[in-house]
């Protein structure tokens, strides 16, 4: 391990999408040579470029072996992860062994917050600790107000407070970041399936006409009450707009300084292209106060 004092090696354990990318490329402009996790069937970007390895979503033993030879001393986990590893893959090591009861409840019984927390309690020693993406890609997070051209009107001013209730709630029962208004009634919440799931559902809806196709509506996204904010904040970008226009949205709002935006010059000219706005809402947003 590092000695007191001193800065050690940064390292990425990186699922699907964008975002480990973006992460490791902000650490690279800031002296930091990453080491990448690549996690098996989920990572869909080329690594050649950094330092990687391939390894196993539940070889944590693994891991920290590596991570004593590296010298690491922080710890980014960033993308998507689209299974939890079977139980027979989980492979602590020695020293989890007493733990593996605990981990057994929160991998079968416990939300994504509780999982990723508990994942986090087996990465961490006392030389090494898990960070947040946005303490090394701060201007990843999003902004407060809107971004582009286009704000809410009235009706997608109600359409945020119906669905940021609806989102306040199942996240504190650690289920889902986000949720879906239109005229001011909720009609989905964001569950296992992911974002983009949830979008498609409505967009079906409105063509099936279980949802009026002549009222827009609006994805909310927020943090899950105590949440661990170093992982898994709610995020959008390029494809998240895509879909909210391809099902009559009026748009999108995020808490601000607590959601990540990504490729966000881009998703500003996409969203005013489609007449949808994409906001930043105050953190902690009271009913009515958009």
């Amino acid at each position: 391990m590092v000695g007191a004092g001193a800065k050690g090696r940064l390292a990425i354990i990186a699922g699907s999408g964008k975002l480990p990318r973006y992460v490791a490329d902000a650490a690279s402009l800031a002296g930091e040579k990453p080491f990448i996790f690549a996690l098996e069937g989920e990572v869909d970007s080329d690594w050649s470029a950094y330092d990687h390895v391939s390894i196993g979503l539940g070889d944590i033993a693994r891991f920290k072996r590596m991570a004593d030879d590296l010298g690491v001393d922080r710890i980014i986990m960033s993308g998507g992860v689209s299974r939890r590893p079977p139980i027979r893959e989980v492979k602590l090591g020695w020293s989890g062994l007493l733990k593996i009861p605990g981990v057994i409840r929160k991998l079968t019984g416990g939300g994504d917050n509780t999982v990723l927390t508990a994942v986090i309690e087996f990465l961490e020693t006392p030389g090494r600790r898990v960070i947040g993406a946005h303490e090394v890609a701060p201007d990843l997070l999003a902004q407060t107000g809107p971004l582009g051209a286009v704000a809410p009107d009235d009706a997608a001013r109600k359409d945020i407070d119906a669905a940021l209730r609806a989102a306040r709630l199942i996240g504190a029962l650690d289920i889902g970041q986000g949720a879906i208004a239109v005229g001011g009634r909720v009609v989905a919440l964001e569950g296992p399936e992911g974002t983009d799931a949830m979008i498609a559902r409505v967009r079906d809806l409105k063509a099936a006409g279980r949802v009026s196709a002549k009222r827009k509506g609006v994805l909310v996204k927020l943090c899950k009450p105590g949440q661990d904010m170093r992982v898994d904040l709610p995020s959008a970008g390029l494809r998240t707009v895509t879909a909210a226009a391809e099902a009559g949205l009026a748009g999108i709002a995020l808490e601000a300084g607590r959601s990540l935006l990504l490729d966000a010059s881009d998703v500003k000219e996409l969203a005013d292209q489609n007449g949808l706005f994409v906001f930043g809402l105050e953190p902690d947003i009271g009913e009515g106060g958009v």
